[in-house]
């Protein structure tokens, strides 16, 4: 009996070391595999040199400015957006389409809701049915205040731009800048103000959207455009504006 279990012990020992060995061979498997796909992996700094549109580096929503208006124009909540596109569609048919002046709409739309309150009012005693709450309608100081200081940060921010393009320091620059007033001339020349407010406040409302949809298929295109540009802006560099002749200037200054 003795020799017996002297004979099964071994025999569970090698069966123990087998197990063992198959455990570290996996673990050395999936480390080894682990490994190679950190290595397939892309760094964190090959990730952030990837291409974006305008050189943005947050996301879309918080170039909108994050918020309300960036929930409205990415369709967070597609009630209020699909009610804002839609007042806004009202109005442009209104004022457009059927010619109908701003302040004839006013009085008209004031004229009706002065009527049923002041019908509901009177006849609300005649029918025992409580009048109508006209609520007390004022406008908050701080939305108004937060409006005016964003709206004058933009226009001095155009007053600087205006400056620093017209200093003749930087010809690129100058070259854009008139290159996108002449579009928007031709625009202007095509539609009224607010018919170009209305196309600028749909592609608001579906640009940056589809942009968030698909904005690595539209970077890899405008990465390619981009490159393409700048190669057509180094021939135009190099036979044109490099030919203009800029010592005298120079000098003058110097004296």
């Amino acid at each position: 009996m003795a020799e017996h279990h002297e004979h099964e012990e071994p025999k569970s020992e090698s069966l123990l070391d087998k197990v063992s060995e198959k455990i570290h061979d996996h673990h050395s498997s999936s480390s080894s595999d682990s490994d190679d796909e950190k290595k397939d992996r892309p760094s964190p700094s090959i990730k952030s040199k990837i291409f974006r549109l305008f050189g943005r580096e947050k996301p879309v929503h918080k170039v909108l400015g994050g918020g309300k208006p960036a929930d409205v124009m990415l369709w967070r909540n597609k009630k209020i957006s699909a009610s804002a596109l839609g007042v806004a569609t009202v109005i442009w048919v209104l004022f457009e389409l059927l010619e109908y002046h701003l302040l004839t709409f006013v009085c008209h739309f004031l004229m009706l809701a002065l009527a049923i309150l002041f019908l509901w009012s009177n006849a609300s005693a005649f029918i025992n049915k409580t009048q109508p709450r006209i609520p007390e309608v004022h406008i908050p100081e701080e939305p108004v205040l937060q409006f005016a200081f964003a709206l004058r940060i933009e226009i001095n921010w155009l007053f600087a731009t205006l400056r620093d393009t017209a200093s003749g320091r930087d010809l690129k620059k100058f070259l854009s800048v008139i290159a996108g007033l002449w579009v928007f001339s031709i625009v202007g020349s095509w539609c009224n103000f607010l018919t170009l407010f209305y196309i600028a406040f749909v592609l608001l409302h579906t640009v940056p959207v589809l942009y968030e949809k698909y904005e690595d298929q539209v970077d890899a295109f405008a990465e390619k455009a981009t490159m393409e540009i700048k190669k057509q802006y180094a021939v135009f560099d190099a036979k044109v504006l490099s030919k203009i002749p800029k010592g005298p200037l120079k000098d003058r200054k110097k004296d």
